[in-house]
């Protein structure tokens, strides 16, 4: 049978180095069963602490916890003013959630082209997209790497937009010494277990505002800051206290596990060199932290992930089908170099809790491979 774009390739389970390895390690476990001990164990001290943490990450930036990277986009739209009758630009080259948040609150996505070496927003593509109705501009920082985010402020402030960033693959990562999450009106991340960090489930809003802060917190904990006084119509998005323990572990691990995680692609760009494929880069001033290392196979891509299958390393396809073509978002749209990535990405290895042995194996296999 022919393998279809996008499909799962599989991989024999005994041997296979894995694209993505969740670290639950015994200081996550501890910190949990000391919240489950405590009995206080939704939208308490743990969640608080790890907001002001996080905040170190984001230079000082009001941190808003909730249960989903999802939920951290659509309160951010929410909280912004988006709804019915705006348009917000977006990528299509990119998870759905991106798309969905949109649609959650009520405005339209208006999809524009990607930069071909960096896989984010093209900065030419936004300002083309950039109409009447358009209200707000959503970059994603895609696999670790910053979007253009000095061309796309420029853009936002010219045209009176709101900026939300999707950082939610994007923990740690910097553009001119400034991390993300720090440049746009609002920035969104996830802690899904596959991402650079992980909370269990979980996302974060960080905002400069401390006034945009606090209607954060109301959406998410139904409209209210004091039990049973509700000032807006709100929702229960609220994270767990188990999960804010488990962020928090894992937010210390992350400085390590970003550097290994760099050491992992900087070894894989020296080996991999002189392949024939093209390998990920890193814009001028961008600091990449690699939340997948993506390689572009143009044609006989799957023949290309059935021999690292062979050989015992798996890879995927992120994204296999671009937002705009899915039956949610129909319409008409010109977007080559979308498209272009789309039938030629494929992401290997690079977590940080490969082994040398495992390295070696990627790149025995890459190179038989091509």
């Amino acid at each position: 049978m022919a393998q279809l774009v996008g499909e799962s390739v599989p991989v024999p389970r005994s041997e296979a180095v894995p694209v993505a390895r969740p670290v639950i390690g015994e200081a996550e476990i501890a910190a949990a069963v000391r919240v489950l001990r405590s009995g206080s164990v939704v939208q308490g001290p743990e969640v608080a602490a790890f907001e002001r943490e996080f905040a170190e990450l984001v230079d000082g930036r009001h941190c808003v916890a909730v249960n989903s990277g999802t939920s951290a986009l659509q309160l951010a739209l929410a909280a912004v003013g988006i709804g019915p009758g705006d348009e917000v630009v977006v990528p299509s080259f990119s998870f759905a959630a991106t798309a969905n948040a949109v649609r959650l609150v009520g405005a339209e996505p208006v999809f524009a082209d990607i930069d071909p070496d960096t896989f984010c927003l093209d900065p030419a593509a936004v300002r083309a997209a950039i109409g009447p109705r358009t209200a707000a501009l959503l970059p994603v920082h895609l696999y670790g790497h910053p979007a253009a985010m000095g061309e796309l402020t420029g853009l936002a402030d010219r045209h009176g937009l709101a900026l939300v960033e999707d950082a939610c693959q994007a923990h740690g990562a910097t553009l001119a010494g400034r991390p993300v999450g720090a440049f746009g009106t609002a920035g969104c991340f996830s802690f899904y277990p596959t991402k650079n960090m992980h909370a269990l489930e979980g996302g974060m809003v960080t905002v400069a505002d401390p006034a945009l802060a606090r209607r954060l917190r109301l959406l998410r904990n139904q409209g209210m800051e004091q039990p049973y006084r509700n000032e807006i119509v709100g929702a229960n998005l609220r994270m767990t206290d188990v999960s804010a323990a488990v962020g928090r572990v894992q937010l210390g691990r992350l400085p390590a596990a970003t550097e290994r995680r760099r050491a992992h692609a900087a070894l894989l760009d020296r080996e991999l060199a002189g392949t024939g494929l093209r390998l990920p880069v890193a814009a001028a001033g961008a600091r990449h932290v690699y939340h997948q290392y993506t390689v572009r196979v143009p044609g006989q891509r799957e023949e290309f992930r059935r021999e690292l299958a062979g050989a015992g390393v798996a890879t995927e396809v992120y994204y296999p089908v671009p937002i705009h073509r899915l039956p949610p978002f129909p319409g008409r749209w010109a977007l080559p170099e979308t498209e272009r990535a789309v039938a030629e990405v494929v992401s290997l290895p690079v977590h940080p809790t490969l082994s040398a042995e495992e390295l070696d194996r990627v790149v025995r296999a890459v190179r038989h491979a091509v």
